[in-house]
């Protein structure tokens, strides 16, 4: 087999770190991909803003407030959940992070039947929300494991 070639770790990686790209956060970009167990796409997403909010109208900004970018972006697991498209069901589905996922995203990860989370970084493993993900995810069953393949480069 030629060096060339990726294994799926790095093909769905790959797609989580090409989605994360068309994020608008001046300081994160995350994405993820969620795959069935056939290592058939099953939806994707990244941080970004709701559907049909104008994104030049909210603040991308970690000011207080009303200016702060925390109240206002769905992050990219949450969106690679929504967006799952014909019903398709996630129960028992690999998700690709390129971020830990927060507490908030656990929960949905959870509650949808994602049975392992596959993450490049951890850059918030101490933090309480961390944490308290980390704990969730152990007590529901869920395999958590570091992505240990190459990062993909991408060239514009």
């Amino acid at each position: 087999m030629p060096a060339s070639n990726i294994n799926w770790d790095e093909y769905f990686m790959g797609i989580s770190y090409l989605s994360s790209l068309r994020s608008k956060d001046p300081n994160t970009k995350v994405g993820a991909c969620i795959v069935d167990k056939d290592h058939k796409v099953v939806s994707i997403g990244y941080n970004g803003m709701p559907r049909g909010c104008d994104e030049d109208e909210l603040s991308w900004n970690k000011g207080e407030g009303l200016d702060s970018k925390y109240l206002y972006v769905c992050h990219a697991e949450f969106n690679a959940i929504l967006n799952t498209r014909d019903g398709a069901a996630l129960q028992g589905c690999t998700l690709y992070v390129t971020l830990f996922p927060c507490n908030e995203c656990t929960k949905a990860i959870i509650q949808t039947g994602i049975k392992e989370v596959v993450y490049h970084s951890n850059k918030y493993a101490n933090t309480t929300e961390t944490q308290a993900s980390l704990k969730m995810l152990q007590l529901a069953g869920v395999k958590i494991r570091q992505y240990e393949g190459r990062v993909p480069e991408i060239k514009y």
